[in-house]
């Protein structure tokens, strides 16, 4: 664990403390240079290293600020331009007892000069975006789609007929810059350095408050703020936002950022009377709050974007959410509750953004295909004769991001199918759904048809799933080395498939889970497609629930090792495999066997001539 503060340590009870040192100067001079240079010298670009080594100096060699400047000067080349920065004014400014968010900035000369310079060359809407990362508190994990959607409803985004493209550009200008980075264990999360926090804290000005539970802010002081977020409690009381009544001007109420508790409780005064004031309010997220209906005064809230209500208990939507003219995201996963939406659903023309996942929705309205600005709809659920049809997502053209395909067995035609045109849209990730049922009724001829006509888009699918398909045959798609950004493929309950595709043909696939595959008997180069270099990204597989498997063998005269990069391979339940036959696996870790046949493990362990005791 690290930390810049004593005291926290103190509170924690740890005494015995290594204190990390900086960078040494010749360190910190090849991080600048991979950053700066792409190269960890300056051998090709002498005439810069004076001014390299100037600025790693006043950069006090911390790998952020490092990082930051070497970003900043990446495009430029020009002597003059890094001496500019190496000269720069701000290296020198004091920012004394300098106040943003509201607060004074505890220890305000931890703003490093080196982030302002780079904060100093983003453009006014790079600033201003940036600015809005003030509300989310310290260690916050974010999505870029829900970050964007943000920006989306404040209007930060409005001046481009492509506002969601323009705001990942935004974004993936501000990642490269080290404004955000990557989530340690998570690519899909991001989250902001504490330097960069205390930055966007400095930056954020008059308009923006993040509320924490000891600030205590007078009415009059409320009225110029635009944009408020406040860490989460237990219990939330009226008492502590009745102030909250004077911030007429207020745009952002986003509740409970920090992500910290579990549910949480909420006053029915806030929901009763300090809410329906806020009348200008384009942003509410009432998240993970223990309400069970939504507020009748919603539809007041004329001029309201962003409507979060995920992880509440809410059963329904009222129809006056019909109302709400001018919303683009409605979030609603994991309302445990929400069965049904309003017939007025079809009147929000302007919605963008429709998250319903593991909400248990049983249909979708008759006509959603026709709301044309639709971009996310994370669940579809196909219908029979009198209800919602595969062929309605014709209509939905912008459909993106991670979608899942549910009621596939009661698709009535593989022209229904093509006609929904996957292929056609950035879909980045994908679930194919069919019920879980093989007694018989099951037309594996036509859904072996339908999965024909359901590829989707290969330059932009990054994960796919497939589960409880009643045909025999898995369709050529899936597997096709055109599909190169494939990194995770599930096949889950296939029960009657007889063998697997070619998955060893993916170039970029991580993951591989097979599961509940009853029907395949023997596993042998069908799976790497008969390619010596199959699987070179794999690293983690795992077969489990294969009632009927016998034997695996990837041997290949001439061949080299398949799975060179695989790290995890688990084999759980197959009680009849007996045979397995691989060759070496030169980067495993981890090997599990559980309950399989007798001498599966042994014949495992000495085919891949491994030394059991270092290696696994």
């Amino acid at each position: 664990m690290t930390t810049r503060k004593n005291q926290l340590l103190k509170q924690i009870g740890l005494h015995n403390v290594d204190r990390l040192k900086s960078l040494s100067n010749e360190d910190a001079l090849r991080l600048f240079a991979v950053h700066a240079l792409g190269v960890d010298n300056f051998d090709l670009h002498r005439t810069l290293k004076p001014q390299g080594e100037g600025i790693v100096k006043k950069c006090g060699c911390l790998p952020l600020a490092l990082k930051a400047i070497g970003r900043l000067l990446r495009t430029k080349t020009d002597r003059e331009e890094w001496d500019e920065v190496l000269n720069s004014e701000i290296w020198d400014v004091e920012i004394g007892n300098a106040t943003g968010n509201g607060k004074d900035v505890e220890n305000s000369d931890k703003i490093v000069p080196a982030l302002r310079i780079s904060y100093h060359e983003l453009s006014a809407d790079l600033k201003q975006l940036f600015a809005y990362c003030s509300l989310f508190p310290k260690d916050f994990l974010f999505e870029k789609e829900e970050l964007v959607s943000l920006w989306l409803a404040e209007g930060f985004l409005n001046q481009s007929k492509s506002p969601e493209r323009l705001g990942h550009e935004y974004f993936e200008i501000l990642l490269s810059r080290s404004f955000f980075q990557h989530a340690p264990n998570d690519e899909s999360l991001f989250i902001m350095h504490d330097l960069m926090n205390d930055l966007a804290t400095f930056v954020a000005g008059e308009f923006f408050l993040r509320f924490d539970n000891h600030m205590k802010t007078k009415t009059e002081a409320l009225a110029k703020y635009r944009h408020m977020s406040f860490t989460r409690e237990e219990y939330i009381g009226y008492q502590k936002f009745e102030a909250f009544k004077g911030a007429k001007s207020l745009r952002t109420f986003l509740a409970g950022v920090d992500k910290g508790w579990g549910y949480c409780y909420l006053s029915s005064k806030i929901l009763d009377d300090l809410l329906p004031e806020l009348t200008l309010l384009r942003v509410l997220s009432l998240s993970r709050f223990q309400i069970s209906e939504v507020p009748e005064f919603i539809d007041t809230l004329k001029h309201l974007r962003y409507l979060n209500l995920s992880r509440t208990n809410i059963k329904e939507l009222p129809e006056n959410v019909g109302n709400l003219y001018n919303l683009q995201t409605l979030i609603v996963t994991k309302c445990r509750g929400l069965t049904k939406l309003p017939k007025s659903f079809l009147n929000l023309k302007r919605l963008r953004h429709f998250d319903i996942r593991d909400t248990p929705l049983e249909k979708l309205p008759l006509g959603i295909g026709e709301l044309g600005s639709l971009q996310t709809l994370t669940r579809i659920i196909i219908e029979g004769d009198d209800g919602f049809a595969i062929n309605e997502l014709k209509g939905l053209t912008n459909l993106h991001g991670k979608v899942s395909l549910e009621g596939l067995h009661k698709v009535q035609s593989a022209k229904h199918a093509r006609e929904a045109d996957l292929s056609l849209k950035k879909i980045t990730g994908l679930e194919l759904q069919w019920v879980n049922e093989f007694d018989g009724s099951r037309m594996d001829a036509l859904e072996e048809e339908v999965l024909n006509e359901l590829k989707p888009n290969s330059d932009t699918l990054k994960t796919l799933s497939v589960v409880s398909y009643g045909g025999t045959q898995i369709s050529k798609w899936v597997g096709d080395r055109s599909f190169h950004e494939l990194v995770n493929v599930s096949i889950l309950g296939c029960k009657k498939c007889t063998s697997l595709p070619p998955f060893g043909l993916l170039p970029s696939l991580k993951r591989l889970q097979i599961q509940g595959m009853d029907e395949v008997k023997i596993i042998g180069l069908e799976l790497t497609g008969n390619d010596v270099n199959a699987f070179r990204s794999l690293e983690v597989l795992t077969f489990e629930d294969m009632s009927g498997w016998e034997g695996w063998s990837t041997k290949n005269e001439g061949s080299t090792a398949v799975f060179t990069c695989l790290k995890e391979l688990h084999v759980k339940n197959c009680p009849k495999l007996i045979h397995v036959s691989l060759q070496a696996l030169p980067s495993l870790k981890v090997l599990e066997i559980e309950r399989c046949g007798d001498g599966v493990l042994r014949s495992l362990v000495q085919g891949l001539q491994m030394r059991c005791g270092e290696e696994l």
